[in-house]
């Protein structure tokens, strides 16, 4: 597998490149980012091979979009975004972590008639006719609690998965989906519909392996694919201090740790077990990281082409830090 091999397509997803690029860094989560700078590292993945970028109108409040839309012009990419949120006129009072987004405050709506807005909006900010991919974004409890997160989820399946399915059916979009951070609402959307592709960020890593229990034999049996998001658990597994955008736990910090000592024993840079590890299932299409630089790139293609032993693998699930079921890579070179 190479940094810009492409998975085999499968039902109605479009090829994409095994290493992808996820653009909400780039949009200002935590700390700036240049516009220069950003448009810069989109069009670096680019010229590197790299042919799949992930977007969503809640990255900058349309920032990450439009950026994606600007630096991939006239050059030929996959370029998923997602919907379920509208953009209204007006900054935010509290922008939370985007700290220079556009001045616009996101609202969610799931129905029928807001997720075709909402891929519509898209489109301009893109600049484009057509995407490639469309991901249902943030349903779920996590996301909206126990009282809202029902109802939101009963408007998504019956009026956002609708207007979807009508532009996949039309050619407007090639495939759809959910973009989460938890599993429990893509194994309940998979009752509601036909989906190519789940976008999961940060619960299949080297931290965790829960969906190998239920998620993933799921997606098996229904044809849909995985694409991984948040590869390093939002930083701790790149050497960051953060974990799933918060503090990291004791626990996590002492696993961390561990795993450290193992890496250092076979002479393994961690972040590149990260995306060894998360590349090797065979449902996985793309895993992407979130570069914020031309040189955190440069950084993340050598990582990706890191030679890891299996003996590296075996020490992890003799000491039970990685499940004994979970798939993991051949030893081998990532060729250029």
């Amino acid at each position: 597998m190479t940094p810009v091999s492409a998975n085999q397509p499968t039902s109605r997803c479009p090829e994409i490149t095994a290493l992808g690029m996820g653009c909400a860094s780039l949009a200002g989560i935590f700390h700036p980012v240049p516009e220069p700078q950003a448009l810069a590292t989109i069009r670096a993945a680019h010229e590197a091979g790299i042919r799949y970028f992930d977007t969503a109108p809640f990255y900058g409040h349309g920032l990450s979009e439009h950026l994606v839309g600007a630096a991939l012009r006239g050059r030929d990419a996959v370029v998923s975004t997602k919907a379920g949120r509208l953009l209204r006129p007006g900054p935010m009072a509290d922008p939370g972590a985007w700290v220079a987004p556009l001045p616009f405050t996101p609202v969610f709506d799931y129905s029928h008639d807001g997720v075709l807005r909402s891929v519509e909006d898209s489109l301009q900010r893109l600049g484009r006719d057509r995407v490639d991919i469309v991901y249902l974004h943030d349903i779920g409890s996590q996301t909206h609690g126990s009282e809202r997160g029902p109802a939101l989820f009963r408007m998504a399946m019956e009026g956002g998965y609708r207007a979807l399915d009508r532009l996949r059916s039309e050619g407007i979009l090639s495939a759809i989906g959910l973009g989460v951070n938890e599993t429990r609402v893509c194994l309940d959307a998979l009752g509601h519909g036909d989906w190519d592709v789940f976008l999961l960020a940060g619960r299949y890593t080297l931290l965790e392996q829960s969906p190998l229990d239920d998620l993933f034999p799921a997606c098996t049996r229904a044809g849909t694919r995985i694409v991984i998001g948040g590869p390093f658990n939002s930083g701790v597994l790149v050497g960051g201090e953060t974990f799933d955008y918060g503090a990291i736990p004791h626990a996590v910090e002492s696993r961390v740790r561990t795993i450290h000592r193992i890496c250092d024993a076979h002479a393994v840079a961690l972040p590149a077990a990260a995306l060894a590890f998360c590349a090797a299932h065979p449902l996985v299409k793309s895993t992407i990281p979130g570069p914020r630089s031309v040189e955190e790139l440069s950084q993340i293609l050598g990582w990706w082409r890191t030679p890891i032993p299996a003996a590296f693998w075996r020490d992890l699930k003799t000491e039970g830090l990685l499940r004994q079921d979970a798939p993991v890579p051949e030893e081998q070179d990532h060729e250029n």
